[in-house]
């Protein structure tokens, strides 16, 4: 997904880099609250863009200009919610860019805007309504990290069309191209994060119920109530 240092046409970086600014501006303000307002809360923060930074470091070339790796970016915006993530994604996204050469400083907003803003997005709306929907805890969290995942490649695909159309068949057919590439590796990939994003969220649960609850991933009913709800015995 990380497209790499140099590859956008220098428009089309401006252009994302703009794009992304708001968010994590927004997701700055938030994360400044959430530390004044409960300190004890940063463990978790470092716990969830850890996550992400060595999910995301683990690449596998794929489209020429880009990789394919998992995200890591479901389990933060269940946490801490999507605006958070886009803070902890472009950090991550960052330092991976300066010390691994991995994606790039020219590429960080396309990359924040696909993997930070709009895979957390999209992965928090699909845990929401399959709560609502009444699907257990871990259900829910499977299908948040499944889907961060593929929308993260998704727009990634598109950001690549819109770049580089397809000489016969324009951006349509740049977009089939890449996202059937990108597809080859990625829904394995999306599948295996989110059984490790099932995994991890049961250990928390384990270790850290009551900051669950203030998080409102589990529900109140005391400890027997938030272990059913989770599915943990």
């Amino acid at each position: 997904m990380h497209i790499a240092e140099g590859y956008l046409p220098p428009l089309h970086a401006v252009a994302w880099g703009a794009a992304s600014a708001p968010f994590v501006v927004h997701g700055v303000r938030a994360l400044t609250r959430e530390v004044k307002a409960h300190p004890e809360s940063t463990l978790l923060l470092g716990a969830s863009g850890a996550f992400t930074f060595v999910l995301s470091a683990l690449k596998i070339p794929s489209v020429t200009g880009s990789c394919s790796h998992p995200t890591g970016t479901g389990l933060g915006a269940i946490l801490f919610r999507p605006p958070v993530m886009a803070v902890l994604g472009t950090i991550t996204l960052l330092f991976q860019a300066l010390l691994l050469a991995h994606g790039g400083l020219t590429t960080l907003g396309a990359n924040v805007f696909s993997m930070a803003i709009v895979g957390p997005w999209a992965g928090y709306a699909v845990y929401r309504l399959a709560r609502r929907g009444g699907a257990p805890l871990m259900v829910g969290v499977f299908l948040a990290a499944f889907t961060a995942d593929l929308v993260t490649y998704c727009v990634t695909s598109v950001q690549l069309a819109l770049a580089f159309p397809d000489p016969g068949t324009g951006f349509l057919g740049a977009l089939a191209k890449f996202g059937g590439i990108f597809a080859v590796t990625q829904i394995p990939l999306a599948v295996s994060e989110g059984l490790l994003t099932v995994l991890v969220m049961r250990l928390l649960v384990r270790s850290s119920k009551g900051e669950l609850t203030r998080l409102g991933v589990l529900v109140t009913g005391g400890a027997r109530g938030a272990a059913k709800e989770a599915g943990v015995r």
